[in-house]
């Protein structure tokens, strides 16, 4: 049964930044896209950016481009999102997904608030 774990939200002032990690497990992912996903209060949950666990390919919501990057620590098997110059409006429950490349995302973390004061 696949798992994924997040951690490393909290609240920063705007302009501060932010490093989440998603952990994932019980499977093997070397066919598979991580991806990041939000949800503002009363709002839909929105794709942020993803990445291939194999080849390394990204892309990103035009809203974060320039300020978020996707990367993988082989080593510790964790996905992270950095996040730089956060906005107010970037305040959101942040969501790791998995999936099977061209099978879309079928597996979802429990999400990680994140907030950013102005």
């Amino acid at each position: 049964q696949v798992q994924l774990v997040e951690s490393g939200g909290g609240l920063v002032q705007a302009g501060g930044s932010l490093r989440l990690s998603c952990a994932p497990s019980g499977g093997t992912f070397s066919n598979y896209v991580m991806g990041w996903f939000r949800q503002a209060p009363g709002k839909v949950r929105t794709f942020v950016g993803s990445i291939s666990w194999s080849g390394g390919g990204t892309r990103y919501a035009d809203s974060v481009k320039g300020r978020f990057t996707i990367s993988r620590d082989h080593g510790k098997n964790t996905v992270i999102l950095q996040m730089n110059s956060l906005k107010p409006e970037d305040t959101a429950v942040y969501y790791c997904a998995a999936g099977e490349t061209g099978k879309g995302f079928n597996y979802w973390g429990q999400g990680t608030q994140v907030t950013v004061s102005s």
